[in-house]
């Protein structure tokens, strides 16, 4: 360990003569080997038996030094950090050597000496950075950014074709990263919901793509150690199916906001479920989220029937499933989510011109405005086409959970699970619309089970010094996590005081658990709450309002060490995200661009952390 590592590690646990056997330990070890040993030491502390090691023989090493390649993701929900995780996997079972990155801990200093970069990054809504990459795609953007004559790059985005920007920040980076002298080892990929149609075939020209540039045949001697997955991981793909233990509608019954265009809600609907994780080996921790594997609504599934006069029953085989249609509508294919390739073949079947124009009219303002409103059964009426069922399982998108923010700590509710749902109701295009996911929880009884896994989130998370204080900003089911934050402080008796800015439309009926926040602040786990109900008087009043009229103590708490956290809609983050650079340019007298650089740098110290969806 070098004298600036010893110095900045935190005070070591161990004791004194177990201290001494670590030092000599990791004395003289290379990056490599010290991550491999991170690994190990982490499989333990999950209760994992040690597997064999792997000797690798005298004399060989898995590859030079000089010879790296760097894989570098930047994730929202967790898949392209896993997609970056499986490349490094395979590149390391190679015997090639390989480092992984989040792009927020990549030291931006080491791009210009970079030879071999592989970039996996995530799109969020329309157009914008993961959070976890803001600072590497405004560094790339920037004139900072250095020439990269001697790199040799791939991109592989991620991204949802529901959305007219699709995979816009890997396009921009691919681009950017050629326009600075990188030379592109293959062509960007760019995969959709069904991420493995184009990362699988992608993943495996990079790997061979690696094996060429690193020029070394370490493979055939090097056995790397694989720690076992533990046996209470659950997945998309095998979910744990949770009791239902409570589930309580939170949100007022009297009031139903005025129409406005052909687009409006009906009697927003918010609940609250509590759900058991007894004998699942899950673990979470506040700020986390939980992945619901939803079933499609059956009036929705018998609706997509009658209008393509389709049977049910109708058995189809397709990617290695055969099933009834009418399941392949239920459980596997998305109804409610729009993309443009489905769009795209659905305007040849309806001989549809004005389809066609909306998908390539440039800018793709009206795409944007039919993928936001429309379902597949307003397109279904809209354009009638005729469609057979083998046709139409291969051409709708593959169905994809849905991720809630947990609203619950562990240490106060032991194996459960909270969530806070908007059961999403909206009439559009003369008929009432549901959201999947949230009107599949908000039906559940008691007693019934929802098919459920852990995503992590490591950016937000409460601080691990308890000492800090924290600023909470969440309107709406945004407050879920925060209800979270506020139950760990209280449990592990942080000393930290908690500020919480909450929002919604009414008082009356959207005051999300009123009854709790005003219970913590009795018990002095919540030291201050401030509110905007944005339709109670003439003039609209929102969260941002709130941040600005208590700007003075915002900036003050932040200069004192306050941590800011803030979840909800992508809208309303870039609207407090305004607030917040107002607030910081008057209370700090800066003027913009310094406002700015203050935030990122606490975004930069992991003190600004965003849940957006």
């Amino acid at each position: 360990m070098t004298a600036a590592a010893a110095a900045s590690a935190p005070p070591s646990p161990l004791p004194e003569d177990r201290n001494a056997l670590l030092s000599r330990l990791v004395d003289g070890l290379e990056a490599n080997h010290l991550w491999w040993l991170s690994g190990f030491a982490a499989g333990l502390a999950q209760g994992h038996p040690p597997p064999s090691l792997a000797i690798v023989p005298s004399g060989h090493t898995e590859a030079r030094s000089d010879a790296r390649l760097t894989v570098l993701y930047g994730s929202q929900t967790g898949n392209a950090r896993r997609a970056a995780e499986q490349i490094a996997s395979e590149v390391q079972a190679a015997g090639l050597n390989v480092r992984l990155q989040r792009a927020d801990t990549y030291p931006i200093r080491e791009l210009a000496s970079e030879r071999l970069l592989y970039v996996v990054i995530s799109t969020l809504g329309e157009g914008d950075p993961p959070d976890d990459a803001i600072g590497l795609v405004e560094f790339l953007a920037s004139r900072r950014a250095p020439k990269l004559p001697e790199l040799k790059f791939a991109v592989l985005g991620l991204g949802d074709s529901s959305y007219a920007d699709f995979c816009g920040i890997a396009r921009k980076l691919d681009a950017r990263l050629a326009e600075l002298g990188g030379q592109r080892l293959q062509p960007l990929g760019e995969a959709d919901l069904d991420i493995d149609t184009v990362a699988t075939p992608w993943c495996e020209k990079a790997l061979r793509h690696a094996r060429e540039q690193l020029n070394t045949t370490a493979a055939s001697n090097v056995s790397p150690l694989r720690l076992p997955h533990p046996t209470s991981t659950w997945s998309p793909a095998d979910p744990f199916a949770a009791e239902v233990l409570a589930n309580q509608r939170i949100s007022g019954r009297d009031f139903r906001p005025p129409a406005f265009g052909q687009y409006h809600p009906i009697d927003r609907q918010v609940h609250h479920l509590e759900l058991s994780l007894e004998g699942s080996g899950l673990h979470y921790e506040p700020g986390d989220a939980l992945g619901i594997v939803h079933r499609n609504p059956p009036a929705l599934v018998e609706s997509v029937l009658q209008t393509l006069k389709l049977d049910g029953d109708t058995t189809v085989s397709h990617d290695g499933d055969t099933l009834p249609l009418a399941q392949w509508l239920a459980s596997r294919r998305e109804l409610t989510r729009l993309s443009r390739p489905f769009l795209a073949l659905h305007g040849e079947r309806a001989d549809a011109g004005d389809l066609h124009e909306l998908l390539t009219a440039t800018p793709a303002t009206g795409l944007a405005a039919l993928l936001a409103d429309h379902q597949l059964i307003d397109v279904l009426r809209r354009w009638p086409a005729q469609w057979d069922a083998s046709a139409l399982v291969a051409a709708l998108r593959p169905a994809t959970p849905r991720l809630y923010s947990i609203a619950s700590s562990r240490k106060r509710v032991g194996d459960e699970v909270h969530l806070t749902v908007d059961a999403l109701r909206y009439a559009a295009h003369g008929s009432e619309h549901v959201g999947a996911a949230s009107s599949f929880l908000a039906a559940l009884e008691e007693g019934a089970t929802a098919p459920v896994y852990i995503e992590a989130n490591e950016r937000f998370r409460v601080p691990a010094d308890t000492s800090r204080d924290i600023i909470m900003i969440g309107p709406g089911t945004g407050v879920a996590p925060f209800r979270g934050f506020v139950q760990e402080r209280a449990e592990t008796g942080a000393a930290g005081r908690n500020w919480l800015f909450f929002g919604a439309r009414h008082f009356n009926s959207e005051f999300l658990y009123q009854a709790e926040w005003q219970l913590a602040l009795q018990r002095g786990e919540l030291q201050r709450l401030d509110l905007a109900f944005s339709r109670d008087q003439a003039d609209k009043i929102y969260v941002q309002q709130r941040l600005r009229e208590q700007g003075r103590d915002l900036y003050d708490w932040l200069q004192n060490g306050a941590h800011l956290y803030v979840c909800g809609a992508i809208g309303m983050g870039k609207d407090v995200h305004a607030a917040l650079l107002d607030v910081i340019a008057e209370h700090g007298a800066l003027d913009a661009d310094t406002a700015a650089d203050y935030l990122s740098e606490l975004h930069r110290q992991g003190r600004y952390g965003r849940d957006v969806y």
